[in-house]
């Protein structure tokens, strides 16, 4: 099993990982959604709960098989993590 990827905290059952992103403006969350709904698209992989508002987005994403949380979960959620770009970053 992979380490669970920066920022993301593995929770229970089902297995998923979850994943709060904060931002300072809405033009940026919104622009953070738009490259995730990108992503999605070109590798089919959709988180399966975003709850947004003006300043954030969570994100749960559930084990790929449904059973245990994988490479290929962690792969994507390092992705989604690279899409974010931190206040004064």
């Amino acid at each position: 099993m992979a380490d669970v990827p920066e920022g993301w905290e593995a929770r229970g059952k089902p297995p998923t990982l979850f994943r709060r992103f904060s931002f300072e403006r809405y033009s940026e969350t919104r622009a953070f959604l738009d490259a995730l709904a990108a992503v999605s698209e070109e590798t089919g992989v959709h988180p399966q709960n975003i709850n947004f508002g003006t300043t954030y987005v969570n994100l749960t994403l559930e084990a790929a098989d449904g059973s245990e949380l994988g490479e290929a979960d962690y792969a994507i959620a390092m992705r989604i993590s690279a899409l974010w770009k931190p206040a004064g970053g």
